[in-house]
């Protein structure tokens, strides 16, 4: 079994380079550090352990890549419009697209544009971030779930997160819609917060004030989770992620290092449609509204 890599960043760059690592057969597609790459091989500094793939195999554009039985898109959703041209050379009639991606509906929108492809949701839950061309730094955590949305194999899911816990990295199968909402919990506050506030994740819950706020925000995301027939979601998930938070490295996440680099910020699957959802549910959001309003004002120039 074979694995494609669309977007080797710091997410399927790790990924990636530990199912390698592990002996899988793994095909990378790079833009930027493609030339680097390929001279000088992929790092990847670990809390879990680092090492170094000397040759991975590396290409510039997909249509050189073999069809490969399980595509891992780790791209940022704001480039999705180029999956119609990225994916159909990886496919095959079994294969199994996974979108390691943030926000909530990003599945039912690549079906409409791939309707007989099988496709799973990658829930990662890791701080890594890309620090420099051809490496990877991975700072806490790594576990990654896996929920089924159009998959007809269950057992190719089982192999999927069978492969990911013999390279090391934590997998499970999990319901879809609990999944995605439940990573809501987390990426809804911190990534907009960070980017409002200019701050990191623990000087966020180090202040009583802004805790409190994403308490709060926490709480409006299982509020609308539940308004949606959402199950086994509640305040002690929200203690939960709190205390993981406490616990990580301090981090800026995705959205902020976007956002400081100039790049457009996920708003649409992070905010607008989860917004949308809960409140053709009849449940409003008016913090994270807020919060996205406010992101929308940043990404669209007004900032400093």
């Amino acid at each position: 079994m074979n694995y494609g890599i669309i977007g080797t960043g710091a997410i399927g760059g790790y990924y990636g380079a530990r199912l390698a690592q592990s002996g899988q057969e793994v095909h990378f597609l790079l833009h930027r550090d493609y030339d680097y790459v390929c001279e000088h091989g992929l790092q990847i500094d670990s809390c879990n352990g680092s090492f170094h793939l000397d040759k991975p195999n590396v290409y510039r554009q997909t249509s050189d890549m073999p069809p490969c039985d399980v595509v891992l898109v780790c791209l940022k959703t704001t480039n999705n419009h180029l999956l119609p041209t990225l994916l159909p050379p990886l496919l095959h009639e079994c294969t199994l697209v996974v979108l390691i991606q943030n926000g909530v509906g990003v599945e039912a929108d690549v079906q409409q544009l791939f309707p007989g492809v099988q496709l799973a949701a990658g829930l990662a839950f890791i701080c890594s971030a890309k620090t420099e061309p051809g490496r990877v730094s991975h700072q806490c955590y790594g576990q990654i779930n896996l929920a089924n949305y159009s998959c007809r194999d269950d057992g190719l899911m089982q192999l999927v997160a069978a492969h990911f816990n013999a390279a090391g990295v934590k997998a499970g199968l999990v319901e879809y819609n609990e999944a995605r909402w439940k990573k809501a919990v987390w990426n809804m506050p911190f990534n907009g917060m960070t980017v409002a506030l200019n701050t990191r994740t623990d000087l966020l819950l180090g202040h009583p004030a802004t805790r409190q706020l994403i308490r709060e925000q926490m709480m409006e995301v299982v509020g609308a989770a539940r308004s949606l027939g959402v199950e086994n979601i509640g305040e002690d998930f929200v203690e939960l992620m709190l205390q993981m938070t406490d616990e990580m490295t301090p981090y800026s996440p995705s959205m902020k290092l976007d956002f400081d680099f100039h790049r457009p910020m996920e708003i649409h699957y992070l905010y607008e449609l989860p917004i949308e959802l809960a409140r053709q549910a009849g449940f409003a959001m008016p913090r994270l509204q807020m919060l996205m309003q406010e992101l929308t004002f940043l990404d669209s120039g007004g900032r400093k």
